[in-house]
């Protein structure tokens, strides 16, 4: 079994340090960043279980990165970390989107225990697909081909094949395109504007026959992205 991912973004080089070798300790892969711009960048490009994110960072203030991350990324679990004792701003951490929170000073066991708390409770990473159906035929993703139920034949390029299998690992649930930016393309999609998934979804509802005016496998949700429709 593959280890859980955690990404810790945390400017204390001996806070950073320690949890970094709690987490090793006990089991986790552990990612680190030491600034709030670089750690939104990896947040936002590398495949990862959970994070722990201080509020006060050089570069990017943490619950701007939280509310980045909630926006493109809005199911992965985020653990706050700061040393603010304010009521007021563990509130708004949680407000923002954060699961939890640990005021700092804390004990590592603390922390371990709010990190296996919080993945439990979190929905799990979508498992891969080997074989992805639709009306009349099969995609497969190994052959990164369409196969019809006639006997003919489609091929896909390498990225259309991760943009199904990603929109098919979340079936049924609307993905914005700045989610499908940091997912697929692996690239930070703050402040970018792309015709690019548009451009990949048109070419894929044309391989797949899926009719752009009535497509019933790659819908269009308005005003958040799309969305691959489970197969009745």
């Amino acid at each position: 079994m593959a280890k859980r991912q955690i990404l810790t973004i945390e400017d204390d080089p001996a806070i950073r340090r320690g949890i970094v070798d709690a987490l090793r300790f006990a089991g986790y892969e552990a990612i680190q960043a030491d600034r709030g711009d670089t750690g939104l960048e990896t947040a936002l490009a590398r495949e990862f279980d959970l994070l722990l994110l201080d509020l006060v960072l050089p570069g990017r203030d943490g619950l701007e990165i939280l509310r980045e991350i909630r926006r493109v990324r809005p199911t992965l679990p985020v653990i706050v970390l700061t040393a603010r004792g304010d009521e007021a701003d563990r509130v708004r951490g949680l407000h923002d989107g954060a699961d939890d929170y640990v005021v700092k000073p804390f004990r590592v066991k603390e922390l371990l225990a709010r990190v296996e708390a919080v993945l439990r409770r979190s929905p799990q990473r979508p498992t891969d697909v080997a074989a992805i159906a639709i009306p009349g035929g099969q995609i497969d993703p190994a052959r990164r081909e369409v196969r019809f139920d006639d006997g003919s034949r489609e091929d896909l390029s390498e990225r259309e094949i991760e943009l199904l299998r990603y929109l098919a690992s979340n079936s049924g649930r609307a993905i914005a395109r700045e989610e499908l930016l940091a997912n697929v393309w692996r690239i930070n999609p703050h402040g970018i504007t792309t015709r690019t998934i548009d451009m990949h979804v048109a070419r894929l509802r044309e391989k797949l026959r899926d009719d752009p005016q009535r497509p019933s496998v790659l819908l269009t949700v308005r005003g958040k992205g799309y969305m691959f429709a489970p197969l009745r």
